[in-house]
């Protein structure tokens, strides 16, 4: 029997399928195994390199199976589909995942520790509650336009829509108000999380060393560094700052062909998270340039004279990106750009 050098397996909740391969891609088996008999089989089976799609339990269990001495190694799931052979089915999948492991070229996901995925954890919870208000919110502004009151949109004018509700010749139906008051309570209820989480992510980014650095840079709050600590690989994985924008898809989307270059928009391909902080974190910025009239940064000036403000926001974050890798990498706060003839 051919010695195993790879294992591909499509996680499951309770059904995991496997699929061993040799040095040369030859199959050598092909099992499917339970929750527990998974964790039995790789425990006794000799360390190997194990590959699996980067599916919200796959860094569970690269931890799982890195403390067995395996060699783990996740593959993002739309780089495993080219190699999928006609049918889909939970063998195929397996087989497919141990082919693109094979290849030399593949691009690999760093598995997350525990520690970074608590900090997920309180990310999307943060970005769930949000959500949860901007709904409650709208339904408000929605249910007050039915009796002919308008106000605009954001957390600002709630005050005003709660005037409405509470004004006895807002010709609001009694019940009608009532409905709207049980709203207003849960958009403070939601407001009330939302700090709290908020706060907390603020108390995790003055404690870790890498958030505080971060926040040098302006355009990067304590979100925004702890978003890039918990969801941004290693950054000695890119060469160059300009791979890290392309990771967080803040570069054009690309149509070459016979040597001619075809730029698009935005690819927004890449960490959905870090991208929107920084884009946000770059109007900030914009803003504040444009309140004072003379940006301090040439370089911004002379963009926003050629560019529409949305347009130069995303420029501003992928060249803040580039200077967040090379803050990582040289292990050096921001440094103000240099004014040329100053």
């Amino acid at each position: 029997m051919e010695e195993v050098s790879i294992i591909g397996v499509d996680l499951a909740k309770n059904v995991f399928q496997l699929h061993g391969a040799a040095a040369d891609g030859a199959v050598v088996f092909r099992k499917k195994l339970s929750r527990l008999q998974f964790g039995r089989f790789m425990s006794d089976h000799p360390a190997c390199e194990v590959a699996m799609e980067a599916c919200p339990s796959a860094h569970h269990w690269a931890r799982e199976l890195a403390g067995h001495g395996h060699r783990v190694r996740l593959i993002a799931p739309h780089y495993v589909k080219p190699f999928l052979k006609r049918q889909k089915n939970d063998a195929a999948d397996a087989e497919a995942i141990a082919e693109a492991a094979l290849r030399p070229t593949m691009r690999f996901v760093e598995p997350k520790s525990a520690e970074q995925q608590a900090r997920a954890v309180v990310f999307r919870a943060r970005e769930q509650l949000l959500k949860q208000r901007t709904e409650a919110i709208n339904a408000l502004r929605g249910h007050l336009y039915e009796f002919g009151h308008i106000a605009p949109e954001g957390i600002g004018y709630v005050p005003r829509l709660a005037q409405v509700v509470e004004d006895p010749g807002s010709g609001l139906p009694n019940l009608a108000r009532d409905i709207c008051r049980m709203v207003l309570e849960q958009v403070e209820f939601l407001t009330v999380r939302l700090a709290a989480l908020t706060a907390k992510i603020a108390a995790l980014s003055r404690q870790a060393a890498m958030p505080r650095q971060l926040q040098t840079m302006p355009g990067v709050g304590p979100i925004g560094a702890l978003a890039i600590e918990t969801f941004a690989p290693p950054m000695d994985q890119f060469r160059r700052g300009r791979d890290f924008a392309a990771w967080l898809g803040l570069v054009p989307r690309q149509h070459s062909s016979g040597g001619k270059q075809r730029l698009g928009k935005t690819s927004k391909m890449g960490q959905r998270d870090i991208r929107r902080l920084l884009v946000t974190g770059a109007m900030a910025v914009l803003r504040w340039a444009l309140r004072r009239g003379a940006p301090g940064n040439p370089w911004l000036a002379r963009l926003l004279e050629r560019k529409p403000p949305m347009v130069a926001a995303f420029a501003l974050a992928n060249k803040m990106a580039r200077g967040i890798w090379a803050m990582l990498t040289r292990k050096e706060d921001y440094r103000d750009p240099v004014t040329v003839g100053a």
